[in-house]
């Protein structure tokens, strides 16, 4: 999902070590973007071991994104910062 680590980064960032936890304004919205963008469209489709998948990364110094694709579709998606 394209700029998932940047949606995320208001919650990511309260697991950083000596801070100390504030749900924020903008952690809400982060949070309501990420649960609008995690299950709506493209919902993830069932995989099929018999036909040919195609894994896609991307990484940054920000973060690191993969996801799982079969026959254009979204199988499997991680991301992480």
């Amino acid at each position: 999902m394209e700029g998932f680590s940047k949606v995320a980064f208001p919650i990511t960032s309260l697991q950083k070590k000596g801070k100390v936890f504030h749900w924020t304004p903008s952690c809400q919205k982060s949070f309501e973007q990420l649960k609008h963008l995690l299950t709506t469209t493209p919902i993830l489709s069932i995989a099929d071991p018999n036909k040919d998948y195609v894994v896609c990364t991307d990484a940054s110094k920000e973060g690191l994104g993969r996801f799982l694709m079969q026959e254009g579709k979204v199988i499997a998606y991680e991301s992480r910062n």
